[in-house]
């Protein structure tokens, strides 16, 4: 039959909802980053091996959140013109993206770490806030 062929999408498209709702904050990065700061503690203070393990896979699971909703922001709310007005927030990102990433967070158990990328996460958003006033 041609009918379902038709009918079927020419061009399939991705957001980071199913509706682009326009509504982006960095506090969905920094909620899943100070998760993973928490866990991280939580694993250092724990020897038994089974909640050692279950740390482990949330703890990258939430390191994947922080990505994803940093990606989001990246790629879906700021624009050209913002990062005209602030050069270093490509690279912001970049180092963000790789502290939430298998060389940052996901790869280690350290709360200093965690840190880091918290730290990151609050340049990002002081810097979203202020376009937001704009």
């Amino acid at each position: 039959m041609r009918l379902p062929r038709i009918l079927a999408p020419r061009v399939t498209a991705s957001a980071h909802c199913d509706l682009p709702c326009g509504v982006y904050d960095p506090a969905q990065a920094r909620i899943e980053a100070e998760s993973v700061k928490m866990i991280c503690e939580k694993y250092q203070a724990n020897t038994d091996p089974e909640f050692r393990t279950r740390a482990v896979i949330i703890k990258e699971q939430r390191a994947e959140l922080v990505k994803h909703h940093l990606w989001v922001l990246w790629t879906d709310y700021f624009k050209v013109p913002h990062f005209e007005k602030y050069p270093n927030l490509h690279t912001l990102f970049n180092e963000a993206t790789k502290l939430a990433g298998a060389s940052g967070v996901k790869g280690s158990l350290d709360p200093a770490t965690a840190d880091q990328l918290l730290a990151k996460i609050d340049e990002i958003a002081k810097i979203f806030w202020e376009t937001k006033k704009a």
